[in-house]
């Protein structure tokens, strides 16, 4: 028999799975280990314990009661492993013994593992956990960023300043790959200028591998080991290698592994390079022609577009293609015009650059928008791939997207929902039925929670602004007047998301003697926090950033507005739990889905959105506000202005007033009565167990069940 395991050994095991990262029972056991450590590494449990040695832990445990937490934690991890009673091993047993794969260029999992930018990269993390949570047999594939997405720090003048910091694997909760025999697994890929190597690292997300390759290996050049350094850094030459190595090096990594996909699903462009691999080993292997392994390779195919923003699509030259895809093209047995034809919407025009969103619309039979008004943006968008269809019948569907409730969910709502939802409702969050009861909720409990939610982030918001201000070396009055910023009792407005122009994080200040006049209303106070980072190369979304900062700075507006410094998941959490509104004015239609919203309804926020994106599928009239009427106007300076007036009259005539609206009990009823429909009714519909069911459904089984014979290739 062997040994009983310790506490210490039972939390090792448990870190390096990043299941803990949506238990917040288990994350309350890390906390309270050492509350200060534990935020100063950022939340990084393996640091924590390389800090505690097995005595220190158990003195700890001791002092401040663990040991039977611990244990159930450990308990409930093995059991949550093995079970088998999912919604997946029922609905998707067809992937059981080849699974669905899913590619994305970014995983955004957890603050102390830098491999995200935004939006994309949080719901590829929140479509690994909810396929976990599920039970849907899926891999990740992605690449391993050794520096990851830039630390921001806003100087005195309020410019964004980049910094980038080397990330250790022994620091995260990642192994070496191995193959069935388990030799570590090392891919090469043939370009016309040399060799790539890469070697696959594996991180377990719950019940889901997520392999990332790695260039940073003594096989390649200098310059190769760096091509893995940055998320979205460098110039095309570097993406377009980065975009070979996710594709076709993920598609040979998961045959070096022994898993062989019968689904492939590219989260955006970026991996439409796998199933030229895919079409590759179905030539080599199986003796099918170019076109018959193509059409067997696009039944298996499932790609997610993302933007409705034409520049916001890879587009390389023909040069860059064949230094790259030059060895592939010749295995495939075309000439150079044969393969840039695969990435043209004209495939004769030859003045035409290779997009990899239209490769990945022709080698994969089943394509999806992230919303449904994002679905109409992307028919019209994409309709001359399809020249012989009405737009109506362009084959681009939508599965809208959702967020992750175990990742999202305030630990104080959480009990709320313990109490009014059915027994075990986190396993069956994507049902309407489940929801139905939140309405019954008490008011007080209600806006009690909220209003804890609501100190939490203000405490933290002026601990951030302290450490901001010490770094300027500002005097001594400004940092006292940060420890009293932001007030708990006034209408606290939060707007955090990238800084990319068609955002508008602006919007509101178009009329500053009018936003004055909102903020210093002494009956009717407002605020604002920001928060977000522009793109390292957009110098004018940093202008935005930086009016932002220097209007914080002025003194009527400081104090009542804001800016909080390196956006990233542990901000998000505050600002998505703790705001009373999230405001959101993107230049209706650019906005395809986003998602920061949703994780506000979960909280009980409520949403001042553009009737853009999941906000025109969502807004009912009593469950958020809308700016403007959904209508476009073909001038884009006078759209913004309508927008921008319409944002202050929904301000002024609505949000302002309802929340200021109190009964005897200090309390705004109809507020409330709005924040419950909020949760009621989108709840469901807006999480990622909903969303990942709809690929499943949609996309995965009708992948792995088809056959080619009854599949039309597109010329």
């Amino acid at each position: 028999m062997g040994h009983a395991k310790s506490i210490h050994e039972k939390l090792t095991e448990i870190s390096g799975n990043l299941w803990w990262s949506w238990q917040p029972d288990v994350t309350a056991i890390f906390r309270e280990i050492d509350p200060q450590l534990w935020s100063s590494l950022s939340h990084n449990p393996i640091l924590l314990l390389r800090e505690y040695t097995p005595d220190k832990l158990e003195l700890r445990a001791r002092e401040v009661v663990l040991h039977s937490r611990i244990n159930a934690a450990y308990r409930e991890w093995q059991e949550y492993l093995a079970s088998t009673d999912t919604w997946g091993d029922t609905h998707a047993g067809v992937l059981g013994f080849r699974p669905a794969a899913y590619f994305s260029a970014e995983f955004g999992l957890h603050e102390s593992f830098r491999i995200y930018s935004g939006g994309l990269g949080i719901l590829a993390g929140d479509h690994l956990k909810s396929a976990s949570d599920l039970g849907i047999p899926l891999v990740g594939v992605g690449l391993f960023y050794h520096e990851g997405y830039f630390t921001q720090q806003v100087d005195a003048s309020g410019w964004q300043r980049e910094e980038y910091f080397m990330a250790d694997p022994n620091d995260l909760p990642m192994n070496e790959a191995t193959t069935p025999d388990g030799e570590p697994v090392i891919i090469s890929l043939q370009t016309r200028s040399g060799v790539i190597h890469a070697k696959v690292w594996e991180m377990d997300v719950g019940r889901i591998p997520l392999y990332l390759l790695d260039t940073n290996i003594d096989q390649n050049s200098p310059d190769d080991r760096k091509l893995t350094a940055r998320l979205y850094g460098g110039d095309h030459r570097t993406r377009i290698r980065q975009e070979l190595l996710l594709g076709v090096g993920g598609v040979k990594a998961l045959a070096a592994l022994g898993i062989k996909p019968r689904v492939i699903h590219m989260n955006e462009g970026h991996s439409a390079f796998a199933p030229l691999e895919l079409i590759r080993m179905r030539m080599d292997d199986d003796g099918l022609s170019f076109d018959d392994a193509l059409r067997e390779t696009a039944a298996m195919g499932a790609f997610t577009t993302h933007t409705p923003v034409p520049a916001g699509h890879d587009r390389f030259d023909s040069g860059l293609i064949e230094e790259h895809l030059g060895p592939l093209r010749d295995a495939l047995r075309l000439d150079h015009q044969g393969l840039m034809g695969l990435g043209r919407i004209d495939p004769h025009n030859h003045g035409e650059t290779f997009c990899m969103t239209v490769l990945a619309f022709k080698t994969s039979r089943r394509a999806n928008a992230v919303s449904n008004l994002h679905g109409v943006v992307s028919r019209r968008m994409w309709r001359n791939l399809w020249p012989w269809r009405s737009e109506d019948e362009i084959p681009i569907g939508h599965i809208t997207n959702g967020v992750h409730v175990g990742t999202w969910l305030a630990q104080q709502m959480r009990v709320l929902y313990d109490r009014m939802l059915p027994a075990k409702w986190n396993l069956k969050s994507g049902e309407p039925e489940v929801w139905a009861e939140f309405d019954k909720v008490k008011s007080t409990e209600l806006w009690e929670t909220h209003q804890s939610l609501k100190n939490r982030l203000i405490l933290h918001a002026r601990y951030r602004l302290t450490r901001q201000a010490k770094r300027y070396e500002m005097k001594e009055e400004v940092y006292d007047a940060f420890q009293n910023i932001l007030d708990p009792q006034h209408l606290l407005i939060g707007f955090a998301r990238r800084f990319a122009p068609y955002k508008r994080a602006d919007l509101l200040m178009r009329d500053l003697a009018m936003l004055e006049k909102i903020i210093s209303d002494a009956k009717r106070p407002v605020q604002f926090v920001f928060a977000g980072k522009a793109h390292p190369a957009d110098d004018f979304g940093k202008q935005i950033m930086q009016k932002i900062f220097r209007l914080s700075q002025e003194e009527s507006f400081k104090g009542k507005i804001v800016f909080l410094e390196d956006y990233d998941i542990n901000l998000a959490r505050y600002l998505v739990q703790g705001v009373d509104v999230w405001l959101n004015n993107p230049r209706r239609p650019l906005e395809a889905s986003g998602t920061s919203g949703q994780k506000v309804v979960l909280n009980g926020g409520l949403n001042l959105s553009v009737l853009d994106g999941w906000w025109a599928e969502a807004y009912d009239g009593m469950n958020g506000f809308a700016i403007g009427d959904g209508l476009i106007h073909a001038n884009q300076d006078i759209q913004d202005e309508r927008d921008a007036q319409s944002l202050i009259h929904v301000l002024t005539n609505e949000v302002i007033p309802l929340y200021y609206d109190r009964d005897q009990d200090d309390l705004p009823r109809e507020w409330i009565r709005r924040m419950k429909r909020a949760v009621t009714t989108l709840g469901w519909r807006f999480n990622a167990d909903r969303m990942v069911m709809d690929y499943v459904r949609e996309a995965y089984v009708p992948a792995a069940g088809s056959t080619s014979c009854s599949m039309t290739v597109m010329p």
